[in-house]
C-alpha cells in the first residue's frame, strides 16, 4: 500500500483518494491509508463508498475502522476467494430490455409540494401513501462519528411528513406527522391499516393507528436520539409486518441486521452481519449486509426479502426463523440496489430500484443505469426496465407495485419526487385534460436539484411534479391543430362573405 510522509507531502484530498481508494469504506475515511486528514465517517443517505475494505494486516487502526463502521462492533466475516463475473456493456444490454410500464406525467395534482420523498405505501383503501422530509437534508454533518443526530436544535418538521394520495388523480386526500419526527426513512402500512414508520435521527420505531388518528404512536421502540444494539437500534430503515402480527426491523445504517418482533414488540430473533470488511465482491456471501435499506414480504413462500443496498441485490429468509432462501442480483442493476416491492403478477415478480455509483475521487470502475427493474423470482431474470418517461432516475429512494402489477410508484429523493407508472396493457392514451394540466403546468417555475442528498449545498426548496418535454410537444402540436382549424375555419367564412356580396351586386345589376 501507498505511504505518504506526512512531514513533506501535503496532498490533495482528490490524490490521496486515487492512492487508498481500496481502502475507503465510507467517506472521509482515510486514517487507515496515513493521509494527515479528519474527517466524519458517519454513513450518509445516499453516499456512494468502496463498498468493502480489502483484507490486511490486523492493527489498531483496521481494527478501530472496524469499529466504526459497525458503530458498535463489527464481525469478522470469513470470505470466500473472490471470482469476478465477466464484464457486461450495460449500455448494450439495456437497451435489449422492454419497458412495460408507461409514466402518468400528469401525476400527482400539481399543487402537492413535496421535500425529499423517502418512502412509500399503500392503505386498505388503496391509496398512495408517502413519507417526505418537507425541508430536511441529509448532509455530511447531520450525524457525527458516533452516529448521534446533530440537528435537534432545529426541532421536529413542522409540516405534515405523511401524505395520503388518492390513486388516479394523486390529489392529496389527508395529511399527519407534523411537529413529531426529525429524519424519516421508512413507511409501511400493516393488514389492519396501522402505519409503521422509522426515524433515523431518532433512532427509532414506531407503529402509528390508521391515517395517524390521534397524532401519538401505539408503538414505540427504540431509545430516542441514542444509537446502540441492545433495545436499541443504530438508524433503523424500514419495518415489515406479517398478518399475525409479528414484524420486522431492518436496523438499518450501522448494526446491518434484521430483528423480528412479536405483535406485542418482544424480539424473536435477530440476524445478519456486516459486509464493510473484505474483499469487494460482486455478490456477497449470504447473512451478510452493507445498509439493510428496504424490506418486502412474499407471502406465497413465507418469505422476507430485504434490499442489500450496497451489495446491489436483494436477500431473502424464511420469515418463520430467518434461514438464508435465495438472493437475486443482476450486473444491470450494478452495486446499489435501494429497494424493491413484491407482487404476485406472472407467477411472482420482484420490481427493483437502484441506485446512481460514483467512485470517491477516481473514475468508476462500473457504471450502471439508474432505472426500475422488473425481476422474474421463477428464473432471477430482469423482465423489463421503466422511468420516467423512459428516461433514467437521479436518486430514487423506495417502490411500491400493487398486487395486480399494474401500478408502480417510486420515491425519488433528489428531484423531491413521487412517479407513478400504469402497465402499458391498461394505460390509457393522453386525454385532452391532461393536456391542459400538463400545459398549465408550465407557469410554475422549475427548480432544479442537480446535486445529490450529501452534498452540502443541496437547494432546500419545495418542488412541484413538472411535466417532461415529450408532453409539453404534444401540448403544442394539439394547440397548434386548433390554430390551424380556427385560421382555415375564418379564411373560408370570409370567402363564403365575399362571394355572397358578388352575388348580391351581380343580382341589384340585373
Amino acid at each position: 500500500m501507498t505511504r505518504f510522509n506526512k512531514k513533506n507531502d501535503i496532498l490533495s484530498y482528490n490524490n490521496c483518494a486515487r492512492s487508498c481508494y481500496n481502502y475507503l469504506a465510507l467517506i472521509g475515511v482515510l486514517l487507515c491509508c496515513g493521509c494527515p486528514l479528519t474527517a466524519s465517517i458517519a454513513v450518509t443517505e445516499n453516499v456512494d463508498n468502496q463498498r468493502y475494505l480489502q483484507n490486511g494486516p490486523i492493527g489498531s487502526n483496521n481494527d478501530r475502522l472496524h469499529q466504526m463502521l459497525k458503530g458498535v462492533g463489527a464481525a469478522e466475516p470469513n470470505w470466500p476467494q473472490r471470482a469476478k463475473q465477466e464484464v457486461t456493456d450495460v449500455k448494450t444490454e439495456m437497451a435489449k430490455l422492454n419497458t412495460t410500464y408507461v409514466y402518468q406525467n400528469a401525476w400527482p395534482a400539481n399543487n402537492v409540494k413535496l421535500g425529499a420523498v423517502t418512502a412509500v405505501s399503500f392503505d386498505k383503501a388503496g391509496n398512495v401513501v408517502i413519507f417526505h422530509r418537507v425541508d430536511r437534508i441529509w448532509s455530511q454533518t447531520t450525524f457525527n462519528n458516533s452516529n448521534v443526530y446533530q440537528e435537534r436544535n432545529m426541532g421536529p418538521i413542522r409540516e405534515n411528513t405523511v401524505l395520503g394520495l388518492e390513486p388516479e388523480s394523486g390529489k392529496v386526500l389527508y395529511s399527519w406527522g407534523k411537529n413529531f419526527f426529525y429524519m424519516p426513512h421508512g413507511l409501511s402500512i400493516d393488514p389492519e391499516d396501522n402505519v409503521w414508520v422509522t426515524d433515523v435521527a431518532m433512532h427509532q420505531v414506531f407503529k402509528f393507528p390508521p391515517r395517524g388518528a390521534g397524532g401519538k404512536p401505539l408503538l414505540t421502540l427504540g431509545s430516542a436520539f441514542h444509537p446502540g444494539i441492545r433495545k436499541k437500534f443504530c438508524k433503523p430503515t424500514a419495518v415489515a409486518v406479517l398478518n399475525n402480527g409479528d414484524f420486522f426491523v431492518a436496523d438499518g445504517y450501522c448494526n446491518a441486521r434484521i430483528i423480528k418482533y412479536s405483535k406485542q414488540g418482544e424480539q424473536i430473533l435477530v440476524w445478519g452481519q456486516n459486509s464493510f470488511a473484505g474483499f469487494s465482491y460482486d455478490v456477497a456471501p449470504p447473512n451478510f449486509f452493507a445498509i439493510p435499506h428496504a424490506l418486502t414480504l412474499v407471502p406465497e413462500l413465507e418469505l422476507l426479502c430485504a434490499a442489500d443496498r450496497e451489495n446491489g441485490r436483494v436477500q431473502c429468509f424464511y420469515s418463520n426463523n430467518g434461514t438464508f432462501h435465495s438472493q437475486y442480483h443482476n450486473p444491470l442493476i450494478g452495486d446499489r440496489l435501494f429497494s424493491m416491492a413484491y407482487t404476485p403478477a406472472a407467477g411472482g415478480e420482484l420490481v427493483i430500484v437502484n441506485g446512481p455509483t460514483a467512485e470517491l475521487g477516481v473514475a468508476p470502475t462500473d457504471s450502471n443505469e439508474v432505472y426500475g427493474f422488473v425481476m422474474s423470482m421463477r428464473n432471477k431474470q430482469l423482465i423489463s426496465k421503466f422511468g420516467p418517461n423512459n428516461l433514467q432516475f437521479e436518486n430514487p429512494h423506495d417502490v411500491a407495485v400493487t398486487e395486480d402489477g399494474n401500478c408502480i410508484y417510486v420515491a425519488e429523493l433528489n428531484p423531491m419526487r413521487i412517479h407513478k407508472f400504469v402497465h402499458k396493457s391498461i394505460a390509457k392514451p393522453l386525454s385532452l385534460s391532461a393536456v391542459k394540466i400538463i400545459s398549465s403546468a408550465q407557469s410554475e417555475p422549475a427548480i432544479a436539484t442537480n446535486t445529490s442528498e450529501t452534498m452540502n449545498n443541496i437547494d432546500q426548496t419545495q418542488t412541484a411534479h413538472h411535466p417532461s418535454g415529450k408532453a409539453i410537444m404534444v401540448a403544442s402540436m394539439m394547440l397548434l391543430f386548433a390554430g390551424s382549424t380556427f385560421a382555415l375555419a375564418l379564411i373560408m367564412a370570409r370567402r363564403r362573405k365575399r362571394a355572397n356580396e358578388i352575388d348580391a351586386k351581380s343580382n341589384a345589376a340585373a
